[in-house]
């Protein structure tokens, strides 16, 4: 790429808006990216293995550090620069991203609504490099996450999960679970939604299946089962019929970091579409010669400058405290997660027959930005939470 189009990308992607030792740790990511997690990648989604080599690699840099509160260990950076380091990742390994990413999303809640005592024997665990699994999503409720029926019940300081979960992420290889269900003494409505933490080797927690998906095959995904697991009642998140506003809360800040995955994947299309045009000849001259070939690049760089700055925007607002995200995390989401789909799906037309064989990182890339318009509320769920917000209330 050439010095003025790499300009176009460095003044957001330079970290201005980081701290300098958060632009220090993201230096080194790009690196370990750029040397290890990436010339493997292509290899693992091949074989369908666990990222274990590359996960190691970014817990030599204390990676899962960096959002643990430096009260308790952690680094204790801020969510823009876990954004940025989520879209290095994915731009290199969008299944080692979604990896590293889901750590942060089953340990979130447990840092901001979690008792002290919660967070001095659950955040080690993954500060140590452990590994966290978010089960929300169960067969009767995908988008509608509020359907889910995993009952929670008390039993003495005992709390008895029973039920099912599907496309549970790192879920045969997690240390901790973050599970959603509902208190059987609250009915079967939103207001009994809450949150416990349960760990590994509970006695009746099994794995169903491993899912053998279409893209991100290198990021485990599976189906738990919960056999009247007994977790003590001090796991609970808050309490009984706090799950709603956790899960929110949750997800305001997981869908942001979908969107930064999404960006990563998008971002390593574009740079895979201009390299291959820039050395392709057809008709005596380059692909990137043709200017309808420069109108699409045109479009695509954009369209990836725009949305990363709405990406800054959305991570400030959440390290500014801002409670209500709910419809610039579904609006950042649907924007990332589109472009990913355009950008993957445009390299492998200028690939042409080359991007649709496999193994290419046309062909990968094209793949794994499907899964970003779906997981973390379909995009048709998020644009009608955006077109909901202008109904005119009646009285």
């Amino acid at each position: 790429m050439s010095n003025a189009g790499q300009l176009l990308f460095a003044r957001l992607e330079g970290g201005e808006q980081l701290t300098e030792e958060e632009r220090a740790l993201l230096g080194q990511v790009r690196e370990v990216v750029r040397q290890r997690i990436e010339p493997r990648a292509e290899r693992l989604d091949v074989e369908g293995k666990f990222p274990w080599e590359s996960m190691r690699d970014l817990n030599s840099l204390g990676l899962n550090g960096v959002f643990i509160p430096a009260e308790h260990g952690g680094a204790g950076f801020s969510y823009t620069c876990y954004l940025w380091l989520v879209h290095e990742i994915s731009r290199g390994c969008a299944s080692t991203g979604v990896t590293w990413a889901t750590n942060y999303h089953a340990i979130a809640p447990v840092i901001e609504f979690g008792t002290e005592e919660q967070k001095r024997r659950f955040l080690p665990v993954i500060l140590d490099g452990g590994l966290g699994a978010l089960a929300i999503t169960e067969q009767t409720g995908g988008s509608d996450a509020t359907a889910m029926r995993t009952s929670l019940r008390p039993d003495g300081q005992k709390v008895v999960v029973s039920g099912e979960k599907v496309f549970i992420t790192s879920g045969d290889v997690a240390d901790l679970y973050l599970v959603f269900g509902k208190w059987s003494e609250l009915g079967g409505g939103k207001a009994a939604l809450s949150a416990l933490v349960m760990e590994k080797g509970t006695e009746g927690l099994s794995v169903v299946r491993k899912e053998d998906k279409l893209g991100h095959r290198a990021s485990s995904t599976v189906a738990l089962r919960f056999e009247e697991c007994r977790v003590p009642r001090a796991n609970l998140l808050c309490g009984p019929g706090d799950g709603r506003r956790i899960l929110l809360g949750a997800l305001n800040r997981s869908r942001p970091s979908v969107a930064a995955q999404a960006l990563g994947i998008a971002r390593a299309a574009f740079d895979d579409a201009v390299a291959y045009v820039n050395q392709r000849e057809q008709f005596g001259q380059r692909l990137v010669d043709f200017q309808g070939v420069q109108f699409e690049l045109a479009d695509l760089a954009a369209r990836l400058v725009s949305v990363q700055a709405l990406m800054v925007h959305v991570a400030r607002l959440v390290d500014a405290g801002e409670p209500d995200l709910g419809i610039e995390a579904s609006a950042l989401k649907l924007l990332a997660s589109d472009l990913a789909a355009d950008a993957a799906g445009q390299n492998v037309q200028l690939h042409g027959g080359y991007g649709y064989i496999r193994p290419s990182k046309a062909e990968r890339l094209f793949r794994d930005a499907k899964l970003t318009q779906i997981w973390e509320g379909a995009n048709e769920l998020h644009r009608a939470n955006i077109g909901r917000a202008f109904r005119e209330r009646r009285e």
